[in-house]
């Protein structure tokens, strides 16, 4: 069971009729310089009904450019992650090698958001209602690549000008507990494909990642704490090398069960 650690107490996970999950989904279908991503409102569906299946209200925001770092810290000051366990924080977009395009992308330098700023916006020092929470992120973007043939790629069109803040080492200080923290823990990230690579896309049935991740996460979330299914999400693709999801980015040190009983 996730045992929610704050300084030297310890806080058993919330029961499952006080605890108010939220999580974020924000998904770029229409660009104004890039290629529509077709397929990605069957991703959107999916993964929306496998968040509220585990226990997540989903707040959904669709084609957005700039507009994407307002919506998250807005997401973060919810006062419902005081009496939430843990969040989901979903992205899906067309992607570059530095992070993910906006509806007004046009190249590497123009509407990308860095993913420096998804984990700056939910560290301990801006998110203090998730400190030693799990903050799971997810992915589905290209990370650079070309285009190709049979699938649809999720890596800007190169057929048109395509897309292809480092940490403080000083650790957070919570005044209220008077003791030190770190300044970034308790993410988990599984992006859809390695550095440099793309990630595919199905025009009428979605994302293959996200199509592998709802599939493993349905028949193994019962019984699996939350890098085991990531681990079963990257199994998944053994026999498809074109692509391989890729953890980055985790600084959990304790498992977390999505079902822990209560």
């Amino acid at each position: 069971m996730w045992m929610l650690q704050h300084c030297t107490s310890s806080i058993s996970c919330l029961p499952r009729k006080v605890r108010t999950r939220r999580a974020l989904l924000i998904c770029n279908i229409d660009f104004e310089h890039l290629s529509r991503r077709d397929g990605a409102q069957v991703d959107v569906q999916g993964m929306t009904k496998l968040l509220e299946g585990l226990g997540y209200v989903v707040d959904i925001h669709l084609n957005l450019s700039a507009e994407m770092a307002t919506i998250m810290t807005d997401f973060a000051a919810r006062k419902e992650h005081y009496t939430s366990d843990s969040t989901f924080l979903v992205f899906m977009s067309h992607g570059v090698r530095a992070g993910l395009c906006g509806t007004k992308s046009r190249d590497e330098a123009t509407d990308i958001l860095s993913l420096n700023t998804i984990y700056e916006k939910f560290n301990n020092q801006h998110c203090r209602a998730l400190l030693g929470k799990p903050k799971v992120v997810i992915i589905q973007s290209c990370r650079g690549g070309k285009v190709g043939s049979v699938l649809v790629s999720d890596a800007a069109d190169l057929s048109v000008p395509a897309p292809s803040s480092a940490h403080t080492t000083h650790a957070a200080l919570e005044d209220d507990a008077i003791c030190e923290v770190h300044l970034e823990s308790d993410f988990a990230t599984l992006h859809s494909s390695t550095p440099d690579t793309v990630s595919w896309r199905r025009s009428t049935t979605g994302s293959i990642f996200i199509q592998h991740l709802i599939e493993q996460f349905r028949n193994h979330a019962y019984n699996s704490d939350l890098e085991e299914l990531f681990r079963k999400v990257q199994y998944s693709f053994g026999k498809f090398p074109q692509q391989l999801p890729s953890k980055e980015r985790t600084t959990m040190s304790r498992k977390f069960y999505l079902f822990p009983g209560q």
